[in-house]
């Protein structure tokens, strides 16, 4: 089929949930795709930050390949190797000393407001249950992800939200000292917030939360879902600021493609879920399990997570270089392959000049562009991919 055959398809038999549609994928290798007209492109999205390895990386596919072959599905009423071996993989790699899996950032961020909730309820009291957020944060578009997420423009028309939920500001301290209390059961926040634009928590705000985490006897969760997993530079984020939170939240990138959520908890934290409490059918399956540990494996022992560093610090030095001759960037953010570029007009339309030019990337809030490459990408793609950029953003400068 080409490009219109599976879009007229679509159409016809799929929701519109996601509007009009850059092209029809069917292939990838490495850093590139290929529509299903033969177009190539330079792929700086990564299935927003999910390929980690890029696509169809050989022992990924190796390792789904021969799990495929040897067990894909048993449910949770069994134990598996490949997640038990995951669990230990995660726990040894971060603070974590117990896991859940799921199917999604979403379904993990839902745990998490879950386990917050009955922990305190367990330890402290009934009343004990508000969460406190962030403006402009992102947490998934489940009912309680949903109302966890900071911004009104997600909410709007699936009123009533989950009660309970107050919302701070990034970076400002005081903007959460003045709604935690003794009735806050958990703060979550993305430590650095990716939808809205890729913006930074400060170490002093990071360590001023968790400060009044423990003045309030409340947990503090970690949405990694986009920033974990080597994608700034480190294993995990939260290592950029010398604070450990009690839980952690991780999806995306885990399986180098293959849907898996994962909640990495502390002892005390995790153990106030009990059986029959929570459960996921599809959550670390033999197959999405084997697939996680090889693309941390991979992680590791390819030291993609120093090449996220380097490259990182390469894309920013050549996107600042950008804007001496395009003004309308005006702010470089992020760490690592995880990168912001500010606009001072809407970017929506640099995006289709974009799949025009042969490179796919996103404009997150409507002024920024979004880079989330693959850990692998090199120099060489780097450059290629700011030949591009300059070529879209001179074609929309000339075109008023």
């Amino acid at each position: 089929m080409n490009t219109n055959q599976i879009k007229e398809l679509t159409n016809q038999y799929i929701l519109n949930t996601y509007g009009e549609r850059a092209t029809a994928l069917v292939r990838g290798e490495g850093n590139y795709v290929w529509d299903a007209d033969g177009k190539k492109y330079l792929d700086f999205i990564s299935g927003i930050a999910v390929n980690l390895l890029g696509h169809c990386h050989p022992k990924l596919v190796e390792t789904i390949h021969q799990q495929a072959k040897t067990l894909i599905h048993v449910s949770n009423l069994y134990y598996m190797e490949p997640q038990a071996k995951l669990a230990e993989l995660l726990c040894n790699l971060s603070f974590g000393e117990k896991c859940f899996f799921c199917n999604s950032g979403a379904e993990a961020n839902e745990g998490a407001i879950k386990i917050a909730r009955k922990y305190a309820k367990v330890h402290h009291n009934p009343d004990k249950f508000e969460i406190i957020t962030l403006l402009k944060s992102f947490h998934g578009r489940t009912i309680g992800a949903l109302t966890a997420t900071g911004q009104e423009k997600y909410q709007k028309g699936f009123e009533p939200l989950l009660p309970g939920f107050k919302y701070a500001e990034l970076n400002n301290l005081a903007s959460v000292e003045a709604l935690i209390s003794d009735k806050t059961c958990a703060v979550m926040m993305e430590p650095i917030q990716g939808e809205s634009g890729v913006h930074e928590s400060t170490p002093e705000f990071i360590k001023g939360v968790k400060e009044l985490c423990q003045k309030y006897n409340a947990l503090l969760i970690f949405d990694e879902v986009q920033c974990g997993l080597g994608r700034t530079g480190k294993m995990f984020a939260y290592e950029h600021y010398g604070v450990t939170p009690d839980i952690m939240t991780l999806s995306k990138g885990l399986a180098g493609g293959l849907p898996i959520g994962a909640i990495v908890t502390t002892n005390a934290a995790g153990s106030a879920l009990e059986p029959g409490n929570h459960a996921s059918t599809f959550g670390g399956n033999p197959l999405c399990s084997a697939a996680a540990i090889t693309t941390l494996q991979t992680i590791i022992s390819d030291k993609l997570i120093e090449n996220a560093e380097q490259m990182g610090d390469y894309l920013k030095v050549k996107l600042k270089a950008l804007m001496l001759d395009f003004p309308c960037i005006t702010e470089i953010r992020g760490k690592g392959l995880m990168i912001g570029a500010q606009l001072n007009c809407n970017g929506a339309h640099l995006i289709k000049i974009g799949v025009e030019k042969g490179m796919l990337f996103n404009c997150a809030a409507g002024t920024t562009l979004r880079f989330l490459p693959a850990l692998t990408v090199n120099k060489e793609e780097i450059d290629e991919a700011i030949a591009i950029l300059i070529d879209i953003l001179t074609t929309a400068q000339l075109a008023g």
